[in-house]
This record gives structure tokens, sequence and C-alpha cells, in this order.
């Protein structure tokens, strides 16, 4: 099996699949009714919610389940600062957050409120001191992913946690790629997770407020999960999310130095097999199962055809992927390369024969994506002037300014230039990410009549 994009959505457990099934059976009846099969499957529910809140690592009457992660998210976000309006309207997320968060952020900044976006370093990682930078009097609430979802790079929530705690502010976790694997350490407020990612079924979110964080609920009310997820839960989803988790965790220690080791191995290979590549992310701090690396002149989708081609399903925060042709915020954040981008995320169980044969396959993909792309423009389309060379590359999409780039830069002396004018949002990242892995000089950007000229001059 090569399924490889366990970040987005884990295989089920066959614990859930077993939890789902029988409790289809006895968790059909609505659990608020006093009679025999809803008391039945309030049973199992409160059962689900107590085993959900140990994992969590908080009390069962902190705990509710919603439809989604993502909407676990929208929902903490909104009730936190809502409830804390009088405190002020101030937002903290770091740059690299789900877009679940970003689009909460989104709507926290049309509705009035103003938004601090936290750096992060070049591995993905924020530094803390960064965050209590950040803190003002009228922050009303602080979120910072347990680890990235692109790269996988764990973050110090522990750190933060404990900075907002002696600000007197509340920190939302987004733990939903990190839940799987522990509890999340660090006195954190509030947190969000989803099934779908530790091998649950989809549709089910958690979220966790701990007691004394003032919490207003937006929207119609009912008397569900505490009046903070409106409608009848999904209860054999929720009983086969909570028994998948207790499954998995029970798994998670030893089958976390076995994935450790196929993905430094991923890591170390890459980079010795395929020319041209930036392994990104953390190379130690990072969960278990997931590694990135991004391919010089190579276009990011074609290359996940290939590899789907060769039974290999990846995904990629590549602009070549998105219909905006805008690069990963993730990627940007970070500054790294965002072309030919791939991110391999292991599932739990995964054969170490099927990542040998990954290993052998990946090399023709990315060479086979490479040829065909060619040679987009002669050199006769590149305009020398004196030491300075203009690439024009407007209405070309990513990977194609870069190569264009490549192709010329043995064309001027060293000390020359060459100004590479593009429209394509993701050479504003790429050009600058090819000249610190060509070890030449990146000297900025410049406004053009179309588009921006971006300046690159050869040292070698």
């Amino acid at each position: 099996m090569g399924y490889f994009d366990a970040a987005s959505a884990a295989p089920l457990h066959p614990v859930a699949r077993q939890a789902l099934l029988a409790s289809l059976d006895d968790g059909w009846a609505d659990p608020a009714r006093l009679y025999r099969e809803g008391r039945r499957a309030r049973i199992l529910l409160d059962a689900a919610r107590e085993a959900m809140a140990e994992a969590v690592g908080c009390r069962p009457d902190e705990t509710v389940f919603t439809s989604s992660g993502t909407r676990a998210v929208h929902t903490g976000i909104a009730g936190v600062s809502a409830g804390r309006r009088r405190v002020g309207r101030h937002l903290i997320v770091s740059a690299v957050e789900h877009s679940s968060v970003l689009h909460s952020a989104e709507t926290f900044e049309a509705e009035g409120g103003t938004v601090t976006r936290v750096p992060v370093l070049r591995t993905g990682a924020v530094a803390v001191e960064s965050y209590a930078d950040a803190l003002r009097p009228d922050t009303a609430l602080a979120c910072l992913q347990s680890a990235n979802h692109e790269v996988g790079t764990e973050q110090p929530v522990a750190a933060v946690a404990e900075l907002c705690r002696e600000a007197g502010v509340p920190l939302l976790v987004d733990a939903a790629q990190s839940l799987g694997w522990g509890p999340v350490e660090g006195p954190w407020s509030v947190l969000t997770a989803s099934a779908h990612k530790w091998g649950g079924p989809s549709g089910v979110g958690v979220l966790a407020v701990r007691k004394g964080v003032r919490f207003a609920v937006q929207g119609p009310v009912d008397e569900r999960e505490s009046g903070r997820a409106a409608g009848f839960e999904n209860l054999p989803a929720i009983v086969a999310a909570a028994a998948s988790l207790r499954a998995v965790r029970a798994e998670a220690a030893a089958e976390a130095v076995r994935l450790r080791a196929l993905t430094a191995r991923i890591r170390a290979r890459v980079g010795a097999v395929v020319p041209d590549v930036e392994v990104v992310g953390d190379p130690l701090r990072r969960l278990p199962g997931i590694v990135t690396f991004s391919c010089l002149y190579v276009d990011g989708e074609a290359l996940l055809h290939e590899l789907d081609r060769e039974g290999f399903s990846v995904s990629s925060g590549s602009s070549c992927t998105s219909s905006t042709l805008t690069p990963s915020h993730v990627l940007k954040a970070m500054g790294v390369l965002s072309e030919g981008n791939v991110r391999v995320s292991l599932p739990m169980g995964v054969a170490e024969e099927d990542v040998e044969r990954f290993l052998a396959v990946l090399p023709g993909a990315v060479a086979g994506v490479r040829e065909k792309l060619g040679a987009p423009v002669a050199v006769a389309d590149a305009a020398v002037r004196g030491d300075a060379l203009v690439v024009d590359a407007l209405g070309k999409r990513c990977p194609i300014p870069v190569i264009e780039l490549a192709k010329v830069i043995g064309e001027v002396p060293v000390g020359g230039t060459v100004r590479v004018l593009s429209d394509d949002e993701a050479a504003r990242l790429d050009i600058p990410a090819w000249c610190e892995m060509r070890e030449q000089e990146y000297v900025g950007e410049e406004p053009a009549d179309r588009g921006s000229a971006f300046v690159v001059r050869r040292l070698s």
C-alpha cells in the first residue's frame, strides 16, 4: 500500500471500524431521552467523552464533540474572543497555523479586531520570545498549533502556554496532527482536534475548554454538547473516534520509533538520489511520520501525478497544485522553496518495503517531470545588456521562471546580474530560495511595468 498522505486523513483504524459497527446497533437513539434506548445511547456517549477527556488531559465536562476539527477551531476562537471582549479585541496566531485558524483570524479582523501574526524560523517553528513580544494588555486569545500539518515541525507549546498563563491570556492549541501521538503539554486553555487525523472516522471534531476560561457561544444555542455544538450527536462516529484514539495511543510509543527511522531514511536518501532538492522542516523537533521536501525545476502537480501512477499517494504545498497559483502559506512563512513540493506522511503500520519502493521510484519520477518541462526559453530569449541580463518570464508559472534563471545565469560574468521579470506570486519565494541553494546572491525585488523584476547577482 503506497498511501503516504496520513497527515490529511489516516486510514480508518480497525478498532474504529469495530466500534462504529457495534455502536450502529446500540447507539442510534437520542441520548437525551430517558427511555431504555436513550439511556443505552447516553452510556455510550458518556463513556466516549470520558475516554476522550482522558486522552486530551482534561475533565469530561470540559470536552464537547463537534462536526469537524475545523468547526471546533471556529467555535473555540469565536467563543473565547467573544467571552473576553471586555479585555480587548486582539488575537495572536502563528504564520503557519492551519487555514481554519487563519480564516477565523480574518473574520476576527473583519469584525473590528486586530491580529498579530507571529513569524516563524526557517524550520517552521516559532520563537517563544516572539509570542512574549506579541502579548498585549488587550489580547483576548493566542493560538498556536502543537505541530505543523505541512512540514511536521513541533511547536514550543508548553513554553508559550506558560507565558500566556502568566499574562492571563488563554492559549488555544490546534492539536489535530499530534493528539494521536500523545497529550499536549503545558497549561493550555483550549484545545481542538479532528478524529480522521488519527484513524477515527471523519466528521468528528473535539473541542476542550478548561474551566475558568470565559466562553460565549456564538449563534443559535441548543441543549446539546453544553450548548457549544448544536444538533444531534453522531454517536457511532464519536464512539469510534474515542475508541480509535485509545488504541492508537497504545501503539504510539513503539510506532513513533519505527516511523522516525523511516522518515530519517527518506530525509537522508532524497538528497542523495535526487539532485537539487531541499528537505524542509525541523530535522529533530518534528512528528514521527512527516517528511517534506521541494525539488527545483519541477511542477508539483505533475510530480504528484507521476507518483500516483507509480502507486504512491502524497500531497504537496506547491503553488502549482493550488487553484489560486499562490505558494503554501506555510512554505512562504518559512522562506523555503515551494516548487516541486512533496509531503510524505506515513500512516501507522506502513511497510518498510513500501518506503524503499518509493525511494526507488522517486528519482525517475522527478527526472521525468524535469525532462517534460525541457528548455522553456532558449538563450536567445534572454536580453544581454553588458554585465546584466533580462529574462522575460511574464505569464509563466512555477517552476518556469526559476528554470529560465538557472539556464542563463552562466551567460553573465561573475558579479553580473540577471533580472527575471515575473508576475507569478511563487517567484517571490522560489527565486530567493534558489539563490540560497545555488550560492548566488538575491539582490531584491524591483517594480516593473508588469509584475516584478527579481534581481540575482552571479557569485560563482
